[in-house]
Formats: C-alpha cells, sequence, structure tokens
C-alpha cells in the first residue's frame, strides 16, 4: 500500500484538477436524475394492484385519480370548472354528475344512489373524479394538480394520492436545502472540536461534498431515486464517512513525528489508512446492501445509493482529501489549536471494579429493550408523515368529514360480465360493512334508462373491450385493520364472480405494503446481520467474538426502537425497517475498534484486565469522535424536517449512535473480560501466541507486568 500512498502524494495536483473536472458531469447527471415522490410505485409489477394499475392506464386510459370536492358551487358553476379541468394537460377525465348523464337524462330519473355520489345532501357541495393519464409517481400528474388548483377556488380541494405526492414534493424540495445545512453547521462544531485546526474541518466537508456530488450524479444511470433517499443520502454518507476524513488527517500527524518530509508522512498515511478504511466501511456497506433484498423496491433503491456514497467516500477519502491536505498543510499549522480528547481512565477504573455487576445490569436490558421492540407501533398511511396544513391533508379530512369517504377503490371485472351478474354483484359489494357505494356502468342502465340512450361517451369511461370498471367508496381510513378487513372481502367478492378481476386503489396497495414489508422486515434484519457476523468472522478470526460484537450492538438497536414503543410514539414503516440496519453497519465499528485493540495487547501479552484497559483507552477518544460525529449530522434534520418519515429516521439514528456509543464503551468492555478465556480458545492464533509470550517472558525472567 506504501506504493499506492506515494503515487498518490505524486499525482496530487492531477487528482485535485481531476476532482474539480468531475464535479462539472455529475451536477448535470444530478439535475437530470429524476426524484420519484410515490412509495406505492416501489411495490413490485407482479401483484395485482399494480398489474391493475397498467390495466387502468392501458385500457381506460387513466392511471392517477383523485377527488375534487366542491363546496358553494352553482350547477352552472360546476358544468364550467369541469370544463376547465378537462383542458388541462393530462386530464384524461372527469366522472361528475354531469359527465355521467351527459346533461340528457333528467335528475329525477337518476337513482338516488348515484345522484348521492356526486350532490351533498345540502346540495351545496359535489364531488368530481379526475383521472391522469400518467401515474400518481409522473411529473405530469404533479404539474397538472398545480394547475388544477390554480384553476379552482378556495372552496375547492383536491384529494388523491397524487395530491399527497405533489405536496410531498415541494415539502421535500423547499425543506432538504436548509436541513441539509443545518447538518454540515453541527458536524462542523463537532469537528472543530475533535481536531486540532480550524481549516481542517473545512477540508473535510469540501472533501464530502465532492463525493456527496459525485454519488448524487452517478444516479443518472438508475434513471430516477426515490425522495426519501434523496432526502436522506447527503446526510448519511456525511456522517458515516466523517470517521475516514479524521483517521487519515490523525495518522498524518502521527506520521509527520516520524518523517520530516510531508510528502513521504502522508504516503505511510494513506498506507494505513486504505487498511483501516476498507476494513470499518466493509461493515456499513453490508449494512446498506441488506437494504437490496427487500421485496418492497424502495430498499434495493435506497441500498444502492447509500452503499455507493461509502464506496465513493473512501475514494475521495484516500485520494482527493490527502491532497487537499498537502496542498493546505502550511495554512492547517498556522490554525492550530487544542482538540478536545477524552483519555478513558476514569470509564477504564470504573469498568475493571464493577464489570461483572455492570455486565448482568445492561445484560437485563434485553428484556423491556425486547419487550417494547416487539410492540413498535407503526402506521402506512402516507399522508400522516406530513404537516396537517397541506391541501391534500385537508382534503383527505374535508372528503371524510362532509362525506364520510376515507378512500374509493376500483373494481376491473370481465367486460362480458352480464348485466344481471354485475348487478348482483355491485349490491354484494354494496353491502359490505364500511362500504358507501359501488358504482359502475350497470348502476346507471335500469328500467327507466335503457341502455340504448347512454351515450358512447359516457359508456366508454365506465367499460372497455376487455374490462367493467367499478368505483368503490369506503368510510374506512387506509391502513386500518378495518380496510384490509374490507378489502380481503370485497376481493373475495369480485373473484367469486370472476377469478381475474382486480381490486385497485390506495387502500389495497397500501393493504400490500404492509404485508410485504412485515415480511421484508424479518429478511433485512436476518440478512445485515448474517453479512456483518461473517465480516467479523473474516476479520478478527474468530467465532466468539462475532457473537458478542453482534449481540451487543443489537442491544443497542433494540434499546433505540423500544424508546419509541415506552414514549408512545408511532413510527412510519420505512423507519422501523431500516434503522436497524443502518445503526448497525454504521456503529458496529465502535465494537470491532475496540476489540481489535484488545486482541492486539492480549496476544502481545498483557493481561485480560490490562488488554481490556488499554483497549478502552485508546479507543474512547474515536469511538466518541464517531458517535458525536453520527449524531450531529443527523439530529437537525430529526428536528427541522416537518416530514416526519424522514425525521423520524435520522432521530432514531441520531439517538442509537449514542445509545451504541454506551453500549459499546460499557457492556463490551464488561463481555471481553468475562468470556477472556472463551475468547482466546475460539479465535484463531491467539492461544498459541499468548502462551508463546509468556514463555519468553518467564525465560527472560520477567513476567508481564500491568500496563500503565
Amino acid at each position: 500500500m506504501i506504493k499506492f500512498g506515494k503515487g498518490i502524494v505524486r499525482m496530487r495536483y492531477v487528482i485535485l484538477i481531476l476532482a474539480l473536472v468531475l464535479l462539472i458531469p455529475s451536477v448535470i447527471g444530478f439535475l437530470n436524475t429524476r426524484i420519484n415522490y410515490d412509495i406505492l410505485y416501489y411495490l413490485p409489477d407482479d401483484i395485482e394492484t399494480m398489474q391493475g394499475q397498467d390495466v387502468l392506464l392501458n385500457d381506460f386510459g387513466k392511471g392517477a385519480y383523485g377527488i375534487f370536492v366542491c363546496d358553494g358551487l352553482t350547477t352552472k358553476e360546476q358544468i364550467d370548472l369541469r370544463e376547465k379541468i378537462m383542458e388541462v394537460d393530462h386530464v384524461a377525465d372527469v366522472i361528475s354528475y354531469a359527465s355521467v348523464t351527459d346533461g340528457q337524462i333528467p335528475m329525477e330519473m337518476m337513482p338516488d344512489q348515484i345522484r348521492d355520489i356526486f350532490v351533498s345532501e345540502d346540495g351545496n357541495g359535489c364531488l368530481m373524479f379526475i383521472f391522469f393519464d400518467t401515474t400518481s409517481s409522473a411529473d405530469e400528474t404533479m404539474d397538472a394538480i398545480e394547475s388544477i388548483r390554480g384553476i379552482a377556488g378556495k372552496q375547492c380541494l383536491l384529494s388523491s394520492m397524487a395530491a399527497v405526492v405533489t405536496d410531498t414534493k415541494n415539502l421535500v424540495m423547499e425543506q432538504t436545502p436548509i436541513y441539509t445545512m443545518i447538518a454540515v453547521v453541527l458536524a462542523l462544531v463537532v469537528l472543530f472540536l475533535m481536531t486540532d485546526s480550524f481549516l481542517v474541518p473545512l477540508i473535510f466537508l469540501a472533501d464530502i461534498g465532492m463525493s456527496i456530488i459525485y454519488n448524487l450524479g452517478t444516479n443518472v444511470f438508475k434513471g430516477e431515486i426515490s425522495f426519501i433517499t434523496m432526502a436522506l443520502v447527503a446526510i448519511l454518507q456525511l456522517a458515516v464517512t466523517m470517521d475516514y476524513s479524521i483517521f487519515l488527517y490523525n495518522s498524518y500527524m502521527e506520521q509527520k513525528k516520524i518523517y520530516p518530509d510531508n510528502n513521504e508522512a502522508m504516503a505511510n498515511a494513506i498506507a494505513a489508512t486504505v487498511t483501516s478504511v476498507t476494513g470499518s466501511s466493509l461493515t456499513t456497506i453490508a449494512g446498506f446492501l441488506a437494504m437490496c433484498f427487500m421485496t418492497f423496491t424502495l430498499g434495493l433503491d435506497m441500498g444502492v445509493v447509500m452503499a455507493k456514497g461509502v464506496v465513493l467516500g473512501v475514494i475521495c477519502c484516500v485520494t482527493v482529501l490527502p491532497s487537499m491536505i498537502l496542498l493546505c498543510d502550511k495554512a492547517i499549522m498556522k490554525t492550530h489549536h487544542k482538540a478536545l480528547t477524552f483519555t478513558g481512565n476514569l470509564l477504564s477504573k470504573s469498568i475493571d471494579k464493577t464489570y461483572i455487576i455492570t455486565a448482568i445490569l445492561l445484560m437485563a436490558l434485553w428484556i423491556p429493550a425486547v419487550y417494547g421492540y416487539n410492540r413498535i407501533n407503526v402506521y402506512y398511511k402516507l399522508d400522516s408523515s406530513l404537516p396537517q396544513d397541506l391541501e391534500s391533508v385537508q382534503a383527505n379530512e374535508a372528503l371524510e368529514n362532509n362525506y364520510e369517504i376515507s378512500s374509493v377503490s376500483m373494481v376491473l371485472v370481465n367486460a362480458d360480465m352480464s348485466p344481471r351478474e354485475t348487478k348482483q354483484m355491485l349490491d354484494e359489494l354494496s353491502g359490505v360493512e364500511g362500504v358507501n357505494f359501488a358504482v359502475g356502468l350497470d348502476s346507471v342502465v335500469g328500467p327507466l334508462i335503457p341502455s340504448e340512450i347512454i351515450p358512447e361517451e359516457v359508456t366508454g369511461k365506465l367499460m372497455s373491450e376487455n374490462y367493467k370498471l367499478i368505483l368503490v367508496s369506503s368510510s374506512y381510513q387506509v391502513a386500518t385493520d378495518e380496510i384490509n378487513a374490507q378489502c380481503s372481502e370485497l376481493s373475495s367478492i369480485i373473484k367469486r364472480y370472476d377469478p381475474e378481476s382486480m381490486l385497485v386503489g390506495e387502500a389495497p396497495a397500501t393493504k400490500d405494503l404492509i404485508e410485504i414489508t412485515d415480511h421484508d422486515f424479518e429478511v433485512v434484519s436476518l440478512v445485515s446481520i448474517g453479512a456483518i457476523f461473517i465480516l467479523i468472522l473474516l476479520v478478527l478470526k474468530s467465532v466468539t467474538l462475532p457473537i458478542i460484537l453482534v449481540s451487543v450492538v443489537e442491544l443497542a438497536i433494540y434499546i433505540n426502537m423500544s424508546i419509541s414503543y415506552y414514549t408512545g410514539s408511532t413510527l412510519p414503516f420505512i423507519a422501523s425497517i431500516c434503522v436497524g440496519t443502518i445503526q448497525l453497519g454504521a456503529t458496529i465499528d465502535y465494537a470491532i475498534l475496540l476489540t481489535n485493540r484488545y486482541k492486539t495487547e492480549r496476544i502481545a501479552g498483557y493481561s485480560r484486565r490490562d488488554a481490556v484497559s488499554i483497549a478502552l483507552k485508546t479507543s474512547v477518544s474515536s469511538v466518541f469522535s464517531s458517535a458525536l460525529g453520527f449524531f450531529a449530522a443527523t439530529i437537525g434534520v430529526a428536528l427541522y424536517s416537518d416530514i416526519d418519515l424522514i425525521s423520524s429516521i435520522c432521530l432514531l439514528l441520531s439517538r442509537g449512535a449514542l445509545l451504541s456509543m454506551v453500549i459499546v464503551l460499557t457492556l463490551l468492555p464488561s463481555l471481553l473480560l468475562i468470556f477472556d478465556g472463551v475468547i482466546i480458545r475460539t479465535t484463531a492464533g491467539m492461544h498459541s501466541c499468548i502462551n508463546k509470550n509468556h514463555k519468553k517472558e518467564k525465560n527472560a525472567g520477567n513476567p508481564v507486568t500491568s500496563a500503565t
């Protein structure tokens, strides 16, 4: 690695120029990477709800849809408004009372069931079902929603998944730059305290900033990324790669004491950093890649981008950062100040005296931690994570309060189904508890209105060559047990009439989301634990140490998650899936650092107490720096962001970093002391090396002494 280090030093000016030049295509790539704001988009393509969306789009020209709630409009104003909305680009259809009757059927002839769907009891309000020819996640749909809002007055509100997606986009675009700056400022504060120069933190952030831009720019090859990934990528990349910069700088300063030539010192520092940082980053990368095993493909999106960010962070750390430090070496020395350090002496003495009690008390925390962890309350209703004053949230509330409509689903059945069977099925659907109405073309056609007088334009709205379209309204909220049970019952009914029928919409899609992510949670946890266990096994060459280290950090994760239960917090579903694997991958390094030093000192011949003491004293400052840096980069986002989906993840990660730090610095040393004998016998080469060193000391007449 020393040759590699010398090569980087020799090419430092070329590297800096190339790094700056690469920012140009990266920025262009970032600007051309689409952001997807629809979480349901990431459901698997082969499930019925997603296939049904394709049928709606291909057969009916209908993708996203929404319900327009209008109050205080006359009949003429309603008709005029509908015509204006129909002129908006990518609005495929607007189904209203007027469109169903086509102006040719007197209101008195319409069944009460149909009239009550579109007109409020007092006659002052009306509903319009708006369909778009693009999906909820499409930019065209969001642009159309903004246009519709501009056309309508304040007395009209648009309720839909697409409207929620639009408001989410606006909020993310508004807040992301602000909370990113907050994260940078807080990270700078920590770096100013933990490093010995006022200039070095700025150099660190310049280097990390470049790696973040490269990561964002290379996402162009994916085509698009989720807004959750976009909102978190810079924060998490800053949090997990900050350590690598600190390690390189500290190594450089140590090498300068040995080598008077800065270039030679940096070459050796790079060589040391490559070995250490590469091993350290592997556990973090493994944690992120574990999310790729989710059936819900948002995990794949997040996992690939985050893992790529760590890799780019490591590359920049051992190439761009050394070049920048060498270029600014004189300025760094001029801005020198005393850094904040942690000796760990008091902690070491305390653990040495109370390690058995400490281990018993902390291990006892497994009981309440597991209890709370298994009872965490999570939510899947996507607008629950948004501020209540957003238009889409207010529209959903108005629809529920004034019309008792909490969700609308669509049924697709074979177009050849007879009117008699269809009406019978509609009656059964309408009879399901919580269903407000189930209406299709056959609801309009009846004894008073023969099918022959229904205009073809109207029939085309509710029937295609292959399918009949039926709208089903529910008074139950999305993502509740009631609506999920209702969806199951509705699906059971329509399958009896047509085995190929489909139930489509936000409610059935969210039901699928719940079932899929429940399974994904178990898979991601097992994969992340298994992958990191194997990495520790290979690095430390031990059977017992991976068990001890993973158990220690898992305890911190369980405590972190269970706090949400005991404080009565309800978490977004994605937080419960990704936080554990990210915390494990990012903070297991604390445990590896301390354990590796313990192993080194034990092999060198020190007693178990002295080896643990040395490991604790030498590791505490690095662990503190890493945990505080992670905390600083995430806590600002948690406190500022109005999107609960983002703030909850960052709050859990910031709290998790501190908990991992505390547990690793207290429980891990205690367990190393207790299981020292077992560790020695189950770690490759450790037992023989210790015996050999003891024999050397005995033959030399110098028994192993205590470390000072």
